[in-house]
């Protein structure tokens, strides 16, 4: 028995409205560790100080579209050492069927979630493994409920037989783990949709699928 730890980010807008400025795709990327990663988590934990004794204050953790260069150049070398497994899917919101739209933006963070669970579950773990999902929390009150018991019912529905799998909504900024997600994700969207490859240096040798579905 194993144990196997997935965090899990999502990018892009919850809604269909391409041409008036939101993004092409919808997202989630997830990164994941398996057994035992108290030194990747401490590796996290300790640049952030290295960082604040060098004047430089992050108190809520990074996040790779809000940090300056320098800073993801530091953040994406701790990550290509540590090299957890990268996985993303992505769904083009403009070849999403009138039956989907209908459905609305819940529906959409849904069918994304289960598109990428339901294949990436099967790869990353065996009969008898424990499967912590850790996901970003999204939204707020209401919605941010409604998001959660839509994940927790993808990975109920999805979860390979024999597996016990632990669903957990954190903050980004308690876990390291979601950072990493984050820069994973981030680097993975800035290729697909400017063509900008710049750090998936640290990320493509263990980005193990990249999933586009709706084309």
């Amino acid at each position: 028995m194993s144990e196997v730890f997935m965090y899990a980010d999502e990018t892009g807008n919850l809604d269909y409205n391409v041409s008036g400025g939101g993004s092409k795709y919808f997202g989630i990327g997830t990164a994941t560790f398996v057994g035992d990663h108290d030194q990747a988590v401490w590796q996290g934990h300790r640049l952030r100080l290295t960082h604040s004794r060098a004047g430089l204050a992050f108190p809520r953790g990074y996040h790779a579209k809000n940090d300056n260069y320098r800073t993801r150049k530091e953040v994406y070398d701790v990550i290509k050492a540590q090299a957890p497994r990268f996985d993303a899917t992505f769904l083009a919101k403009e070849n999403a069927h009138d039956s989907e739209r209908e459905k609305g933006d819940l529906h959409l963070y849904r069918e994304a979630w289960y598109l990428h669970f339901k294949e990436i579950a099967k790869q990353i773990t065996v009969q008898g493994d424990i499967l912590y999902v850790v996901v970003a929390t999204l939204g707020t009150s209401a919605r941010k409920k409604a998001f959660e018991d839509a994940i927790r019912e993808v990975c109920e529905d999805c979860a390979p037989s024999r597996r016990d799998v632990v669903v957990c909504t954190w903050d980004s900024s308690t876990s390291w783990g979601l950072q990493v997600a984050d820069y994973g994700l981030w680097a993975v969207q800035r290729k697909l949709e400017r063509g900008d490859a710049g750090f998936m240096w640290a990320v493509e040798p263990t980005l193990s699928s990249f999933s586009r579905p709706w084309g």
